[in-house]
């Protein structure tokens, strides 16, 4: 068994962001989960950004089993993050039957020119304090903001349990301290491209215990199909490759990242 832990399916089937899926978009949906089924990989964890794509995220775990959902605000889209915050809660009120497993994704993304810090920092806190509060995990977004995020987890590091470092792109230095943290590192197709070394580094000597898999479908294919749309099934791949980098066997890297992954969003897969 593999478990893909950030995919957008709700980008895969759609020509335009923020906008609701339609009953006409879902046999495509449909086609790509029992795609990566026949990949071995069961379980998709579809992650929300803002508000149309978290009922997007929703519609899609309440319709396929195997699909659970989070729901978060997106660093880049917190223009409205007060009004998308009170959906979050709304939504949360029937978590169950929605499926949600964590909050996010969410954090700060430094990287466009017209990033207000303050806003992002305000969304980000709040979020992390609604994980908290429902005891759910925590998908954290950070680009080009290494020191700004640090010291936002900082404060919170003795009280959250479960969370993961989606896209990890950080030194081994930012890895060390989230992991002591008790932080994944979410790892997906990144890690193939040849310019890649410090990742490659990373993954090479950091605990299995510490690592996730995750396509970030849409985004981010591995170098075999880059420029292509990425895919939930492509978390095969990545497990191939990491057990090819790490010298390990490809049936310890998908035990290991399936057990870390089940326990970071609290999956019960005997139900």
């Amino acid at each position: 068994m593999l478990i893909d832990t950030h995919c957008h399916i709700n980008m895969m089937v759609k020509s335009t962001f923020d906008t609701p899926l339609q009953v006409t978009d879902l046999p495509q949906a449909q086609m790509i989960v029992e795609q990566a089924h026949l990949q071995g990989v069961d379980i998709i964890i579809n992650v929300g950004t803002r508000a149309i794509e978290n009922q997007n995220c929703i519609l899609l775990a309440r319709t396929f089993d195997s699909v659970f959902s989070t729901v978060g605000i997106h660093p880049n889209d917190s223009d409205t993050w007060q009004e998308d915050f009170e959906l979050l809660k709304k939504w949360l009120l029937a978590k169950k039957d929605n499926k949600i497993v964590g909050i996010g994704e969410c954090g700060i993304d430094m990287h466009y020119p017209d990033y207000n810090f303050n806003r992002q920092r305000d969304a980000f806190k709040a979020q992390i304090e609604l994980a908290l509060e429902h005891d759910l995990a925590l998908v954290v977004h950070s680009r080009d903001a290494y020191d700004e995020t640090l010291r936002i987890l900082e404060e919170y590091k003795n009280n959250i349990t479960r969370a993961t470092m989606h896209c990890f792109s950080y030194d081994r230095a930012f890895a060390h301290i989230v992991t002591e943290w008790g932080f994944v590192l979410g790892i997906g197709g990144t890690i193939t491209y040849p310019k890649n070394e410090e990742l490659r580094t990373i993954v090479k000597n950091t605990a299995l215990q510490n690592i996730v898999l995750e396509t970030d479908a849409p985004f981010l294919p591995p170098q075999a199909i880059r420029g292509k749309q990425n895919h939930p099934k492509e978390i095969l791949s990545i497990a191939r490759y990491i057990a090819d980098l790490r010298g390990e066997t490809f049936e310890m890297i998908a035990d290991a990242t399936t057990r870390n992954a089940v326990k970071l969003f609290g999956l019960n897969l005997s139900s």
